[in-house]
């Protein structure tokens, strides 16, 4: 029965709940189709678990991504299956269960394991995807609905106060966009103002202490507009001792983005604040390298860094490469939606000749 009804569920979400989904995030023309399909499969499973344990959607796929991200940091990562959570075998069969790879419900359940039969088929096989989110969805309903008791049920899973905040953020952009199809990415500094930059990430620092930096520098005037690379969570807003006013704000990556030497910030934003590519956060200054109020001790620029959690710890990476990419893919954007005008201001010129 419990098999019927799931695929029940899912019929009536293909039929009505996912191509509006689709539309409404506007996915970048390059985004491969069958990435595009595997989203709208994996969306389908999130919101079935939804309607059968009460758990929103967003912390489930939240889950999900948070594990793609650790899973594609490794060299030896394929393409990612349709669901990436793995639960460890002692959490899915129960830690005192002699049998690891148990796939008898009552068995497992008699051991205190989380591995339930999510199809019907009478199995809780952990390498099946709907297995494995409908046993991760019920334990994670346990207490309840409400976000804080969730967040209860993720700190008892991964035992980490990151990751706990990872997924909750990650969730919480999923919501704000009903979807998880978010591919777009913005470079930081609009292409219509003046800036330079060049590869600075890991030069020796020396106010504070000896250091590495941990970020590209792009110079620009006083008030140049900063704008958001991605999808986020405004994790932090204020004062840092050496970056100034700065920003930070977590994606759906595992990765958080540092937006420092600010001369100040969009009056609309705030710590919990959701953000979007291309969004104004801020404006480009000089303040920082002391107590707040600081300024002037070098050049106006953006110190702009990204930190990637990888499930233990957090680390800087070098984000020229991205950087570049995102240039120029905006600057495509841009001749092609120059494109798109003139030959709209064609037609126009062709029709009043016309008329």
């Amino acid at each position: 029965m419990k098999k019927q009804w799931i695929i029940l569920i899912c019929v009536i979400l293909i039929g009505s709940g996912i191509p509006e989904l689709a539309a409404a995030a506007s996915p970048t023309p390059k985004v491969d189709p069958s990435v595009q399909a595997r989203a709208k499969e994996r969306q389908i499973l999130y919101e079935t678990m939804q309607t059968l344990t009460g758990v929103p959607w967003p912390y489930l796929a939240a889950m999900d991504q948070y594990e793609q991200n650790l899973r594609q940091e490794s060299k030896n990562a394929g393409p990612p299956p349709l669901i990436s959570i793995q639960v460890p075998p002692s959490t899915w069969a129960g830690l005192i269960n002699p049998d690891q790879g148990d796939k008898l419900p009552d068995s497992i359940s008699f051991f205190g394991g989380i591995g339930k039969d999510g199809d019907g088929d009478g199995v809780a096989d952990r390498r099946n995807p709907i297995d494995v989110l409908y046993s991760v969805a019920s334990y994670l309903a346990e207490k309840g609905h409400k976000e804080e008791q969730i967040r209860e049920r993720i700190w008892d899973y991964y035992r980490h106060p990151t990751t706990v905040d990872v997924i909750t953020h990650i969730a919480r952009i999923y919501n704000k966009f009903q979807t998880v199809q978010l591919y777009d990415r913005s470079f930081p500094i609009p292409l219509r103002y003046n800036y330079t930059y060049h590869n600075t990430w890991g030069d020796r620092r020396g106010w504070g202490g000896l250091r590495i930096h941990e970020g590209a520098d792009i110079f620009a005037d006083y008030g140049t507009p900063v704008l958001s690379t991605s999808y986020g969570y405004v994790e932090l807003k204020g004062w840092n001792r050496y970056g100034g006013w700065r920003i930070g704000i977590r994606d759906i990556y595992n990765r958080y983005h540092y937006f420092a030497h600010l001369s100040s910030f969009n009056k609309g934003l705030k710590k919990g604040s959701i953000v979007k590519p291309g969004d104004v956060i801020g404006y480009v200054g000089s303040s920082g390298y002391g107590p707040p109020g600081t300024s002037g001790k070098f050049p106006p620029h953006l110190h702009y860094g990204i930190y990637r959690f990888n499930g233990r710890n957090t680390y800087s990476f070098d984000p020229y490469p991205l950087l570049r990419r995102w240039e120029r893919e905006a600057y495509k954007k841009r001749k092609e939606r120059k494109k798109r005008q003139s030959r709209q201001t064609s037609s126009t010129t062709t029709l009043q000749w016309i008329d």
